[in-house]
């Protein structure tokens, strides 16, 4: 399964990233336009529903202007737009669980149709991710499309590398008894 194509990497200049921090209305809406369609994917990819998914992008970007205070400049600002979204969700699957509230049924959600087969496949794909349960839904996205190691997910979730590689072994498990050859 390949990575979504990240929009267009502009590198953040100094007065772009001041009147993002400072809250320009019209820098965050060209920011949302240029990254929120890759986070609401990588987001809908956590979550599994598209309300939760857009409610972490709408965090993501209402929080910018303060999580830019923190931004050290390092690597490329999409990454760590990701990063940031990533959080977000975890930490708002972390809030639900404290509540032991039941998160909403399933929704169903679908790329958006391409004019080709894959867009099948990708609906296919994205339906099957979403019926994995919160753990290994949050594993697989992170190791098989955003690529972090397992030590990185295991500092992120807040267990073991063991963990993560055997939370990994059964995503893909349960996707390919879904999906066949296609994982």
């Amino acid at each position: 399964m390949s990575r979504p194509h990240d929009p267009p990497l502009r590198a953040p200049g100094p007065e772009w990233l001041a009147e993002l921090r400072a809250g320009n209305p019209d820098a965050i809406t060209a920011c949302y336009r240029e990254h929120a369609g890759a986070l609401l994917l990588l987001a809908l990819r956590l979550t599994g529903e598209r309300a939760d998914a857009e409610d972490v992008v709408q965090d993501v970007f209402v929080g910018l202007p303060e999580a830019l205070r923190r931004y050290e400049e390092r690597g490329l600002f999409a990454a760590w737009l990701r990063g940031l979204t990533t959080r977000h969700t975890l930490g708002m699957h972390r809030r639900v669980r404290n509540r032991r509230e039941v998160p909403h049924g399933a929704e169903s959600h679908t790329v958006a149709a391409r004019g080709s087969e894959t867009a099948g496949d990708e609906a296919r794909i994205e339906r099957a991710l979403a019926t994995l349960s919160v753990n290994l839904r949050h594993v697989f996205v992170l190791r098989v499309i955003e690529g972090h190691s397992h030590a990185t997910i295991a500092s992120m979730l807040g267990i073991t590398p063991g963990t993560s590689e055997v939370r990994l072994s059964r995503a893909i498990k349960a996707l390919r008894s879904q999906l066949g050859d296609m994982v």
